[in-house]
């Protein structure tokens, strides 16, 4: 497994040791006793899996005070464009954001800490599945517009299919004034 830090303080990016022959592969997507000796998070409470059409655009969603969530995203099958906004006001990557393309080839993983929100873009139809350090609490839900202005995001795509839900969310400003 080779461990690499991303551009946003705390968010790490996982490359499993993929095992392939002549019958396809075969790779360990999660250990509890092996993340734990390579001080990753370990204790995940949690799994979501979705499936997306290519072209949606799903986020960007987080869970807030108790029930923050920190998560374990990879591609089960085809490709995203994954992407984690660093929300913590003391973190020295305040208000940054990161893409991570994701794909069922690579099988490479982002762990993403409580305090960012969290998204992404369909590059091809996909199975996503997230591993979540907290379980989901509808009332510490939380979310920031797709297209915001301030955090100027670099999305592939002008025309995203976004649910009406988060059609209407509100802009990162909106958390910190």
């Amino acid at each position: 497994m080779k461990i690499s830090k991303g551009a946003l303080q705390d968010v790490i990016i996982i490359e499993p040791r993929v095992f392939e022959d002549s019958r396809g592969l075969f790779f360990e997507s999660f250990n509890s006793e092996t993340w734990k000796l390579q001080g990753l998070p370990y204790e995940f409470v949690q799994d979501n899996q979705s499936y997306s059409s290519k072209g949606v655009l799903r986020g960007l969603h987080f869970q807030q005070g108790a029930h923050a969530q920190g998560k374990l995203v990879r591609v089960i099958s085809g490709r995203v464009l994954d992407i984690a906004v660093d929300m913590r006001p003391e973190s020295p990557t305040f208000g940054k954001w990161e893409f991570y393309d994701l794909d069922a080839k690579t099988n490479k993983m982002v762990y993403i800490p409580t305090g960012f929100a969290h998204g992404f873009l369909a590059l091809e139809d996909s199975i996503f599945s997230y591993k979540c350090t907290a379980g989901y609490n509808k009332e510490s839900e939380g979310g920031i517009i797709w297209n915001d202005p301030k955090l100027n995001i670099a999305w592939p795509i002008e025309e995203p299919n976004v649910s009406e839900k988060d059609l209407i969310l509100p802009t990162f400003d909106s958390y910190f004034e």
